[in-house]
């Protein structure tokens, strides 16, 4: 596991506005589909950045925010170095400007 990217989700400070939530939503987004149950996970920060919604950060996001996003994020299943004896699934994608995959 790669230890500065571990490091990096871990200490994500908790976000204080509706662009720094959804900066972090992106990122766990992307790996959805290796989260168990993570349409449940996130259920509680998902309606914070909707229009007209007032930004209220309450200990139940915050749970959601530690707990059940990060820790989950941080767990070897998600952001784990390949085992090259093992079968896996590369996806790709490219852009005029990047080349990123999982």
């Amino acid at each position: 596991m790669d230890e500065v990217k571990v490091r990096g989700i871990q200490e994500w400070e908790t976000p204080t506005k509706v662009t720094e939530l959804s900066s972090f939503l992106c990122l766990v987004n992307y790996y959805h589909r290796f989260i168990s149950g993570y349409s449940t996970k996130e259920a509680p920060l998902t309606n914070l950045p909707k229009k007209n919604n007032l930004w209220v950060w309450i200990e139940h996001c915050q749970k959601t925010f530690d707990q059940g996003l990060k820790t989950t994020m941080t767990e070897d299943l998600i952001l784990a170095l390949l085992d090259f004896t093992k079968i896996f699934e590369v996806h790709t994608d490219a852009f005029d400007f990047a080349i990123e995959g999982v």
